[in-house]
């Protein structure tokens, strides 16, 4: 821009110096001219190159933005009206998950999660050992899947997700006893984090559980048990086994029951044919 100056400063005085000097138009210098000429082209040239960089992060600043309105994250009572088999993107806290496993050579994990509104449950979502260690209670995730159901669960599958850090949450159990004899009325809770209290342990194949539905099962297995509501109500719970094993306080609470014992039970509630909670808790008043 400064060599604009000076010769275009040149080509002025020139064209001054010529009118003063003779009575015909002035000329100027013809190696002036190129010169103007070539900064000219030089500085239009510049121009359009800042045009052209304006327009390129123009446009990637519209298309970050397009990626981001792309995603609609749905409210827990916009899932719950999705039809079966659609995709849902929904965001989420991670309150419990069941054990890490390779699926030919790819890890997954079923994962309980929960926000405010309602709760989600994550079957086998693939992620990474690391990953799985790193979503402990209270993780944020933002998942994208399909809704689906199997025997009344309703649950997310063929999920991918990205851990949010924004921020954390931590349900705390719902009490239910009061609505254990409706199923309409627990179903909207269905995998939430819940607690029941004074029920009673009820006989199952003989004894206060068994190992595994039938009892064909042994020790390490799903233990069932059933319990008694003061009205007579005999309803199945259930520890699962991927979610507390064998070496956990809960499991070995359950194998520690015996038939009239008064029990309090904390856990999740899943859906088999009608509910069936996943407990995590077990205490024997």
């Amino acid at each position: 821009m400064k060599k604009f100056t000076v010769v275009f400063a040149a080509a002025v005085m020139a064209v001054s110096l010529a009118a003063c000097g003779a009575e015909e138009p002035a000329q100027v210098p013809e190696e002036v001219t190129e010169e103007v000429t070539e900064v000219e082209e030089a500085v239009e040239a510049d121009a359009e190159d800042a045009d052209a960089e304006d327009a390129d992060a123009d446009a990637d600043a519209d298309a970050d933005t397009t990626e981001e309105s792309d995603v609609v994250v749905m409210s827990y009572d916009e899932f719950v009206a999705a039809d079966v088999d659609t995709e849902v993107v929904v965001e989420t806290y991670v309150q419990d998950k069941q054990g890490w496993w390779e699926n030919e050579g790819v890890g997954m994990a079923t994962f309980y999660t929960q926000d405010k509104d309602g709760a989600y449950f994550l079957y086998n979502m693939p992620c990474s050992q690391e990953d799985y260690d790193a979503m402990v209670t209270g993780t944020k995730i933002r998942v994208t899947g399909f809704k689906s159901e199997w025997s009344g669960e309703v649950e997310i599958i063929d999920a991918t997700y990205e851990i949010l850090a924004d921020d954390t949450y931590v349900a705390e159990a719902t009490d239910l006893t009061d609505k254990i004899a409706d199923a309409d009325a627990l179903a909207d809770y269905m995998n939430q984090y819940v607690s029941f209290t004074g029920l009673t342990v009820a006989e199952r194949e003989g004894a206060a559980f068994t190992y595994g539905w039938d009892g064909s099962k042994s020790q390490g297995d799903d233990l069932y048990f059933n319990l008694e509501d003061a009205d007579g109500n005999v309803y199945t719970f259930v520890v699962e086994s991927y979610l507390r094993g064998a070496d956990t306080d809960v499991y070995q609470a359950v194998e520690a029951f015996n038939v009239g014992d008064t029990v309090d039970i904390t856990g999740f509630m899943y859906w088999y044919e009608g509910p069936q909670v996943h407990v995590t808790v077990a205490t024997v008043k």
